[in-house]
């Protein structure tokens, strides 16, 4: 077995909901039992403790994006440092994944294609016709992106996939796992001020919940096509 020295971590911080890579070596543990990994911002990302008394055992100290709290996750030195392995990191109350932690090359697969799977997203809102307001739809998906590319959008269920459809006036997102349903309308100015001012998107258990102008301002309601 190829046992690597460098490793990447690409996490996003829990205080900015930047996305950085960090390189990790198994050098920095020569004489150390306690590597920190930092974001720009200054705030702590990872904390990886390692004991080698305990086996080549790695424990890895992850900032929750939901619990605002620290989640711990064991790891066997093989395991983590094997070439072909990427350690996923995530919150075991909800399921949610918070980064990734691999080879290089691994990692950078790994991001790789979820960028791919947004320019196949955005290709399909490239439809002047099929859209209200191509212009507005194609500002909240890029929104609502940015805020699952973060983490925060799931269910309360405990389900982090959620499915997006997409209509001519708004996006709707499901949960498979308990069927709830939230809508987010774009079709003005005033729909995308309230998803720029949206920092997570939970999911009701079981429930049904909708995102627009209109429910968020308690004046001058219109009318509007609920999803039957």
């Amino acid at each position: 077995m190829l046992i690597a020295t460098d490793k990447m971590l690409a996490m996003r911080c829990p205080e900015c909901g930047k996305l950085e890579y960090d390189k990790i070596s198994r050098f920095q543990f020569s004489g150390c039992e306690t590597v920190r990994v930092t974001c720009s911002c200054g705030v702590t990302k990872l904390i990886i403790n390692y004991k080698k008394r305990f086996r080549s055992v790695f424990w890895l100290q992850t900032s929750c994006l939901v619990c605002e709290t620290m989640h711990m996750h064991k790891v066997t030195g093989r395991s983590l440092w094997s070439e072909d392995a990427v350690t996923y990191l995530y919150c075991p109350e909800t399921g949610m994944e918070l980064g990734c932690f691999g080879s290089v090359q691994k990692v950078k697969e790994i991001m790789s294609q979820k960028d791919e799977e947004l320019k196949v997203l955005l290709n399909e809102i490239n439809k002047d016709d099929f859209f209200n307001n191509s212009e507005i739809m194609y500002e909240v998906i890029n929104c609502l992106h940015d805020i699952a590319d973060r983490g925060f959008l799931y269910c309360q269920c405990g389900n982090t996939d959620i499915e997006l459809d997409i209509f001519p006036d708004r996006l709707e997102l499901h949960c498979k796992n308990c069927d709830s349903i939230n809508i987010i309308y774009a079709e003005n100015e005033d729909d995308l001020k309230v998803i720029q001012q949206v920092e997570k998107i939970e999911l009701v258990r079981h429930g049904f919940k909708f995102l627009d102008s209109w429910s968020n301002n308690g004046k001058n309601k219109k009318p509007r096509r609920r999803r039957k």
